[in-house]
Parts: C-alpha cells; sequence; structure tokens
C-alpha cells in the first residue's frame, strides 16, 4: 500500500477545493439571474412612473416666465436643489407631470410679480405672485428625508391644485427669509380655497 506524502496529500487537496469554487455554469446563471431581477425592478419603476403621470395628466400646464420679469426689482434670489413636488399636505404623494418630479439644480428668483424657477436640465416654471399660498421649512418630501429645517417647502397653486415644491439652498441659512417674504408676498392677498387630492399617504 502507497502511503502519501503529506506534501502530495495537500497537492490533491487544493485541486479538490479548486475544483469546487470554478463552478463557472452556477455562478453565471447566478449574476444573469440578478441582472434579470434588477431589470424587472427598474421596468415596474418605470411603469409606475407613468402611471403615475397618466393619472396627473388633467393637471394644469405650468406657467412661463413673463416678459420682462427680469427688469424687476428682486427680492431674494437663491441657488440650491429642486427636490420633489407633492399635493399639499400629502408629503408622499408625489406629482411626476410637467417633469415636476425630476430632481435637478435649481435658481430660484422671487419678485413682486411672482417666483421664477430655472432648472438646468429639466422644465423651468414660474409662479405668479397671486398663486403664492405659503412657505415654511420642513425635513421631508416625496420620501427624502433631510436634517430638521433642511428643506423649504412652497405652497402654490396650479390650476385648481395645490402643491407643495421643495428646495434645498446652498446656503441652508438663506430658508428663514424665504419663509419670510414668500409670507409677506402671499399675505397680501385673499387666498381663495382650492381643493387638494387625497391620494397617498399624509404626513
Amino acid at each position: 500500500m502507497t502511503t502519501l506524502s503529506p506534501t502530495h496529500q495537500l497537492y490533491r487537496l487544493a485541486e479538490q477545493k479548486s475544483a469546487e469554487v470554478t463552478d463557472w455554469s452556477a455562478r453565471i446563471s447566478w449574476v444573469i439571474g440578478l441582472i434579470v431581477l434588477i431589470a424587472f425592478v427598474y421596468w415596474l419603476m418605470r411603469q409606475g412612473w407613468k402611471w403615475r403621470g397618466s393619472l396627473q395628466s388633467g393637471l394644469a400646464d405650468l406657467a412661463t416666465t413673463p416678459d420682462g420679469y427680469a427688469d424687476g426689482e428682486k427680492l431674494l434670489t437663491l441657488t440650491g436643489r429642486y427636490h420633489a413636488s407633492t399635493t399639499a399636505g400629502q408629503w408622499l404623494d408625489r406629482i411626476v407631470a410637467h417633469g415636476l418630479g425630476t430632481r435637478s439644480r435649481v435658481e430660484l428668483t422671487l419678485t413682486e410679480q411672482g417666483l421664477d424657477v430655472v432648472r438646468p436640465g429639466a422644465t423651468d416654471f414660474f409662479v405668479p405672485a397671486a398663486d403664492l399660498r405659503e412657505a415654511r421649512t420642513d425635513k421631508a418630501l416625496a420620501g427624502k428625508v433631510l436634517p430638521e429645517g433642511g428643506l423649504l417647502v412652497i405652497t402654490w397653486a396650479l390650476g385648481d391644485q395645490l402643491i407643495d415644491s421643495g428646495f434645498r439652498s446652498d446656503h441652508a441659512a438663506e430658508h428663514a427669509a424665504w419663509v419670510e417674504a414668500v409670507n409677506a408676498l402671499a399675505g397680501t392677498r385673499t387666498s381663495t380655497p382650492l381643493t387638494s387630492t387625497t391620494e397617498g399617504t399624509a404626513r
């Protein structure tokens, strides 16, 4: 009977272990399965986004910046990020129609005429002063959670729909001045009660 040397035994054991970890067909199958699962989840998300957009197809068109707006006196300006818009009071009920669901950089300008929202790479829009309702600081909108006071939320009317839009300044200390200025501008008018949908989870 031949006895293998310790060195030869280790070599044979290494061959066995190597054979166990080189089952490439199983590994490839797992990778393909994972890719298919990720693609399916992404497809479901896209379908959900389109479905929500179709539900909101009746939303009024966004206003555009009026001629001569740039010549007016600027009350405040802000650069930062646009996070999302939701049905007013429904912090998870994201609005995706008219590109309002797209996060982007943003430049805000407030004058006596209203709020100009410029979004590089996304849809710009304008909120006439008559449609501004209020502003506040908050920490969450459309599933995005930030430190307390990390969001500037402006409530405005689009047709007969009240909307909360969330912005984050590059300098969060600016939020307080914006809340005061927007509320002062909105407070100069008598607001007409509007409707808001109850779809989504109330905060």
